[in-house]
């Protein structure tokens, strides 16, 4: 297996034509068609399904395309690492944000690196936490905002804040921003809740809360977009616990009231997220202080 397979590869799956790829790689498609079945023949693997309108990923082409990305990002890395002086910010970066942090991040960030670094290049991804620490593990992204991270060898973790969780309702609309007294969580079983799945990272922490405090949950709906969430607390059809920044994100957050959670108190962790097992070039020891200060600001 060497990278310039790996490319090909890559370039085919993501077009779903090996003519296409060919096109764009500029090669003749028989040669491009031997590179490939010569890593499917290394690897005794069919990594491709041929069919009338192309090519589709099997299940192991998609285990192997996972890879790819974070063997070719790495390679970009080192290139861009030692065609740079030692302490020069430069390159590309990739950084992972929950949906409800990226909505209020990405702004700041653009305009940091388009003010301080212009050179540099900057992708954001977003996804859940889960996802985010298996793009940081493989390499996919550099670094990454995560909620309540298990803790794992491969991955660094650096807790920036903790942010109190609070029981977000439909305001009424005479007393739209007016605060809302506090609630004891044992008071939290007499309302109808709209909440992530299991594999959500906030999920997980309230039933855990919740289990340690003695209260049964009245889960009314799983849905897993924060954003649905609150259409749907806004709606009236349960309410939701979250954040403050998660409710801050929200073009509708005058629209609810949001009462903190106490007795025991409910928080949240939001960490930094970065491989154990990767030096961080210049780019992205920078983009991690930047992070560090921006999340900080956030409201809690």
């Amino acid at each position: 297996m060497n990278l310039k397979q790996l490319e090909y590869f890559m370039r085919v799956a993501e077009l779903g034509s090996f003519s296409k790829a060919a096109m764009m790689l500029d090669i003749a498609q028989p040669a491009l068609s031997r590179q490939v079945r010569g890593l499917e023949t290394e690897l005794n693997q069919q990594l491709f399904l041929r069919n009338g309108r192309g090519v589709a990923l099997t299940e192991a082409g998609r285990r192997l395309f996972d890879h790819s990305v974070g063997i070719m990002q790495m390679v970009a890395h080192a290139r861009e690492d030692l065609g740079a002086s030692r302490d020069a910010p430069v390159g590309r970066v990739t950084i992972g944000l929950p949906p409800s942090i990226g909505r209020q991040l990405t702004l700041p960030l653009i305009d940091r690196f388009k003010r301080e670094l212009p050179a540099a290049r900057l992708a954001i991804v977003e996804g859940l936490s889960s996802h985010i620490v298996e793009w940081v593990t493989t390499g996919r992204a550099d670094v990454g905002l995560v909620y309540n991270p298990e803790a794992q060898s491969g991955i660094d973790i650096t807790p920036l804040l903790q942010e109190p969780l609070g029981l977000v309702s439909r305001a009424p609309k005479g007393k739209r921003g007016q605060p809302a007294p506090p609630l004891p969580f044992k008071e939290l079983s007499a309302y109808p809740l709209i909440v992530p799945e299991r594999v959500h990272a906030m999920r997980r922490l309230l039933e855990t809360q919740a289990a340690l405090a003695g209260v049964k949950l009245d889960i009314a709906w799983e849905v897993s977009s924060v954003p649905s969430i609150i259409e749907l607390v806004c709606a009236g059809y349960g309410h939701a616990v979250l954040t403050a920044s998660g409710v801050a994100a929200s073009p509708r957050a005058a629209e609810l009231s949001s009462r903190r959670l106490i007795d025991p108190a409910a928080t949240s962790a939001l960490c930094l997220a970065v491989s154990a097992t990767r030096r961080p070039t210049p780019l992205a020891q920078y983009t991690m202080r930047l992070l560090t200060e921006l999340a900080r600001s956030l409201p809690n």
